[in-house]
């Protein structure tokens, strides 16, 4: 059974098709049942907690991990499966690697050629400052990689993956390791950088923030199980399940019953799918519970149970008959000591089955 859900449409064919993958280290099933597709020009982003099975199964797209089940396809030829297996080398995969992995002994340049042996000695030097250009550091490429910051080697690994021309381009991910100003500020060199090569890119991360700001489609992983595919906002507004939805952020999932177009809960009803029916969940984001300090049609009363200040805004966790809400609003807008009414904006609910 194939466990994605997808918003693909009729689109160029696949960069790359990964059907039905699966891999298992000993007794634990690392990825199971993984379906993905990667077009050109498109940046996807893989996100999902810690050892959920992300960087096996972008290993295994790299080549450097066998698949158990399932198929890896390249252009439309199988790269892996029962029956073949081509190694790393032979699939024009670009590979950025989370600390970089720069060879020390080499000068930047010389590592950013290190791919281009096909090349007259001349071209390689053209190609690999070009590469390096697109990362903002053709003024560093006679430095040596221990004379850079973080930041400028996560970018000349960037550069030595593009040289060749990858029609691909696989992440690990590769900001993990800078802080504050830098990340923001190297993250946006290289995703320019990827997307001015065309290159297909898979980018691997734990950050939602980062994930939503990247990507052109996200897949969502939790337990190897790829839970969904589809636009950042879609992912965002309409995830297919509570933990999809606390991927991407903080929710509050609110248990609901759902008969005929509307999900009943606790604290009101609620739009939902007209074929759905059974018991689900209501996911409200916690910016979008509306909040007032006197009564008003549709609100209802709330108990303060804890503030937390947060600058411009301040995050409240309310009581509100049994269900308890988190809800972030302007500082100005209630007081500590005044009555609170909420009511959850219908219009930016989801509700669903799982």
């Amino acid at each position: 059974m194939n466990l994605a859900v997808s918003s693909e449409g009729a689109m160029s064919p696949p960069l790359v098709e990964v059907r039905h993958v699966s891999r298992r280290f000993g007794d634990a099933m690392a990825v199971r049942d993984v379906s993905l597709i990667l077009r050109d020009g498109e940046i996807t982003c893989l996100l999902g907690p810690s050892g959920c099975g992300k960087s096996t199964l972008l290993r295994m797209l790299a080549g450097f991990e066998a698949v158990e089940g399932g198929e890896i396809l390249l252009q439309g030829h199988p790269v892996a499966n029962s029956k073949v297996f081509v190694r790393p080398e032979r699939r024009g995969i670009g590979f950025v690697f989370q600390d970089g992995a720069l060879f020390p002994h080499m000068s930047v340049l010389d590592n950013v050629a290190f791919g281009l042996n096909h090349l007259q000695k001349a071209q390689r030097i053209e190609r690999a400052l070009e590469v390096l250009g697109s990362v903002g550091l053709a003024d560093r490429a006679r430095a040596w990689p221990h004379m850079l910051s973080g930041g400028e080697q996560q970018r000349v690994a960037v550069a030595r993956a593009l040289a060749p021309r990858p029609r691909v381009v696989l992440l690990d991910e590769p900001f993990s390791g800078l802080d504050g100003p830098m990340k923001a500020e190297v993250r946006d060199i290289v995703m320019t950088g990827l997307r001015q090569s065309g290159a297909g890119v898979l980018l691997v991360t734990h950050d939602p923030i980062e994930a939503l700001q990247v990507a052109d489609k996200l897949a969502l992983m939790s337990e190897g199980i790829l839970l969904q595919t589809a636009a950042p906002e879609t992912c965002f507004r309409r995830p297919v399940s509570p933990v999809a939805a606390r991927l991407l952020g903080d929710a509050n999932v609110i248990p609901a019953r759902m008969d005929l177009g509307v999900a009943h809960t606790e604290i009101g009803d609620f739009p939902a799918a007209p074929d759905v029916s059974g018991l689900g969940h209501v996911i409200v984001r916690p910016d979008e519970v509306d909040i007032s300090p006197v009564q008003m049609d549709g609100f209802l009363p709330a108990t303060l149970l804890a503030r937390r200040f947060l600058g411009a805004s301040v995050e409240l966790r309310v009581l509100v008959r049994s269900v308890e809400l988190t809800v972030r609003v302007r500082s100005d807008i209630v007081s500590d000591d005044g009555p609170i009414f909420v009511r959850p904006d219908p219009k930016k609910s989801w509700a669903t089955k799982s």
